[in-house]
């Protein structure tokens, strides 16, 4: 969710917030913050006036404002769709949260479902799903798999490629806008809600008619920089697999991607994304009994003019 194009209930209250984003298009973020105050004066409940507020006083050099402001808007949204404890850590005023809130991330991918295919594969030169797919396709030369599923599947750019690839294809998302935009590329033999931060009961990713061990294949293409600490990724995953089933997934790479807060085998970036190094996730895969078959360093996409490193691995369960 957009924190912009919330409203705050009160007239003048948004017109003051509408003039304050107008000075600071033109660059004049300590005129914006102040403008931004004078609207809180009328609506001081407004969690995302307040997030607007920190935005401007984070841009003009205020930051230890900027960190008050954003807990205000915790005070007042305690499920944070703004990712208001991400900023928070960014600014250095809190530690790094072991994951994006899921309520962010939902809301976030909601927001940009309908011009997400454009962005990133027409601006943003997106390559990780055709990457992955190499990487699997190389590795079973080709051969058909029985059933694949694809984790945080998006709008379906992992799932047209692997397509041709399975018999079965399963996709699950966080976001129901971007669940939609896949069922309508018919891809996918079944599609559900579900969240990799859960354990593995309360995911989404296990039913009666989906019971554990039934994959040949997972996939998570530009899904784990949303979770920082993978534990709970990893002791998914292999439930998931038949003996011998592939895991394919990318990650942001920790060595390359400059950041402002870190904790112990990934960094949480300004983007609010979450990078790992390589040497963290091998550890994961050892732990989760799953064996690492190939590793590929790669620019992943673009962030603005800046290119994206990252880190693809393909992986297998033992046998």
């Amino acid at each position: 969710m957009n924190p912009h194009q919330l409203s705050s209930g009160d007239l003048i209250a948004d017109r003051r917030a509408e003039y304050a984003q107008m000075l600071a298009a033109s660059g004049d973020h300590a005129e914006a913050a102040d403008l931004m105050r004078q609207a809180l004066e009328l609506a001081p409940d407004w969690a995302a006036g307040w997030f607007r507020l920190a935005e401007h006083e984070e841009k003009s050099g205020e930051r230890e404002a900027a960190a008050a402001s954003l807990a205000r808007v915790l005070d007042l949204n305690p499920d944070d769709i703004f990712g208001a404890r991400l900023k928070r850590a960014v600014l250095g005023a809190d530690d790094v949260p072991g994951q994006a809130p899921s309520a962010y991330v939902a809301r976030l991918f909601d927001d940009y479902a309908d011009r997400f295919d454009a962005a990133l594969v027409e601006r943003l030169d997106y390559t990780v799903p055709g990457r992955l797919a190499e990487m699997v396709e190389s590795f079973t030369n080709g051969a058909t798999l029985e059933r694949a599923i694809d984790l945080g599947c998006g709008t379906g750019l992992f799932g047209a490629e692997i397509r041709p690839h399975v018999g079965m294809l399963e996709g699950y998302d966080l976001s129901s806008n971007m669940l939609a935009k896949a069922a309508e590329k018919h891809l996918y033999d079944h599609l559900g809600e579900a969240d990799l931060s859960k354990p593995l009961a309360a995911s989404g990713l296990i039913a009666h008619d989906y019971p554990e061990g039934r994959a040949d294949l997972a996939a998570a293409a530009d899904v784990l920089m949303y979770l920082g600490d993978l534990v709970a990724v990893f002791a998914i995953v292999p439930h998931l697999l038949k003996a011998g089933g592939l895991f394919a997934f990318s990650v942001e790479d920790a060595e390359a991607a400059p950041v402002n807060s870190s904790a112990d085998g990934f960094l949480l970036r300004p983007s609010l994304r979450y990078a790992h190094s390589e040497a963290y996730v091998r550890g994961l895969c050892e732990t989760a009994g799953l064996e690492v078959l190939d590793v590929a360093r790669a620019t992943i996409r673009k962030d603005g003019a800046q290119d994206v490193a990252g880190i693809l691995f393909l992986s297998r369960k033992s046998l």
